[in-house]
């Protein structure tokens, strides 16, 4: 934590996400501004002309320009596996489906063959990684899932990786126990002995270990049921972990539904969420995570309604689902861009899921935001207005990350 003050000054746009008399548009953006960081927390904000003076010492950063905004919360990542599947992105290109790539050895449980493999000092290499390219994107926040194991001891190895990981990159790393991600062929003809392997050792072990505060799980035809949805997330409110689920994303399966009914914190993917899913959801507070890259990657040519979901009421969160299979990219600008122009989002709605409505779908109500008294999480970009990023798809214009008021990048 910094032992001073910390100013930044020659804002040209802040974007505060914080809506408010005198601040321009939904964004709530300041003009010609500064920001005053005391250890991790923001102390001040405001136009640079109205500044108050400090006694004592303080390092400065000149912005130069720059536009300032929160950072970014990918509240949805498969950060940590082995190996990649550029071959059955090939064979997809051929015209070969996913089931017959998946008979034929691949799909997930090759991605699962190779995390069993490798050991856990390879895995946090990788990982470390791309949570290091994750924060040139200028992301602080991250969630990651296990799910790669589906067996106790690579689940528990992954676990230990997100806690190690934790303690090795700035940012901020958020755990969630993924063993009701699909039920390992080993179990196929036992998946009831499976799920209670789920409920009664993985998902105690990881929260016993601290390395998650979540748990999750796939909701879908080929995954689990909603009934096996519902008994992992009783045992995850025993242990004390709150709940995401992946919902809706081959079929209308009434995972939207099935998220209000347990008090979800959020439900991600939501493909094909039917209105009553919707409506549920917003009811609920359940924020609906939608995942533009693996909506555009996967190649199924079909994206979900966002517009239609904030239209009715949902509180609407975006992020990368970055994993081997079906988005290896760890950009959330190249999300935003998408659900812009593929999913009904304005500019201003895109930079609210990956900032403020992301933090909300972890539960986190002191970052995505600038105001005083919250996390010192921001990022400086070398461009003219917050909308040139999305704009200008593909480029980086992540020029400094600030997280918990310490430079990171």
């Amino acid at each position: 934590m910094a032992d001073k003050s910390l100013l930044i000054s020659n804002i040209s746009r802040l974007v505060t996400m914080d809506p408010a008399d005198g601040r321009e548009g939904r964004l709530g953006v300041i003009e010609d501004a500064a920001v005053r960081i005391e250890g991790d927390r923001i102390a001040w904000l405001g136009r640079a002309a109205e500044l108050p003076l400090v006694q004592g010492p303080e390092q400065v950063i000149d912005a130069a320009g720059c536009v300032v905004m929160p950072g970014l919360v990918d509240c949805h990542t498969h950060l940590v596996h082995a190996g990649f599947r550029q071959n059955e992105f090939n064979l997809r290109s051929q015209g070969k489906s996913y089931q017959e790539i998946a008979a034929a050895g691949g799909g997930i449980m090759s991605t699962v063959a190779a995390t069993r493999a490798a050991s856990a000092e390879e895995l946090l290499e990788s990982a470390s990684m791309r949570a290091c390219a994750a924060l040139s994107h200028g992301v602080t926040t991250i969630e990651i899932k296990t799910g790669y194991g589906l067996e106790v001891k690579t689940e528990a190895k992954m676990a230990d990786v997100i806690s190690r990981l934790r303690k090795n990159t700035p940012q901020t790393i958020l755990g969630t126990q993924l063993g009701a991600h699909v039920v390992p062929p080993e179990y196929r003809d036992r998946r009831s002995e499976y799920l209670q392997m789920v409920i009664g050792v993985m998902m105690p072990n990881a929260a016993r270990s601290g390395a998650v505060s979540a748990c999750d799980a796939f909701v879908e035809e080929g995954a689990f049921t909603k009934d096996e949805a519902r008994a992992v997330a009783g045992a995850g409110k025993i242990l004390g972990l709150a709940l995401h689920l992946h919902a809706d994303q081959f079929t209308s399966s009434g995972g939207g539904e099935l998220a209000a009914e347990m008090g979800a914190l959020s439900a991600d993917h939501l493909d094909e969420i039917t209105d009553k899913g919707i409506s549920a959801m917003a009811s609920k507070g359940v924020v609906g995570v939608v995942l533009p890259g693996a909506s555009f990657f996967a190649g199924r040519g079909h994206y979900p309604d966002a517009r239609k979901m904030i239209d009715l009421g949902l509180t609407v969160a975006m992020a990368t689902d970055y994993n081997p299979g079906t988005n290896p990219s760890l950009d959330p600008w190249m999300s935003a861009s998408i659900g812009i122009t593929q999913m009904g989002l304005s500019c201003d709605e895109a930079l609210a899921a990956i900032t403020r409505n992301a933090a909300a779908a972890l539960g986190l109500s002191d970052r995505g935001r600038i105001a005083a008294g919250l996390r010192a999480d921001l990022v400086l970009l070398d461009a003219p207005d917050e909308y040139f990023p999305l704009y200008r798809y593909g480029m980086n214009f992540v020029k400094q990350v600030i997280i918990g008021g310490e430079r990171a990048s």
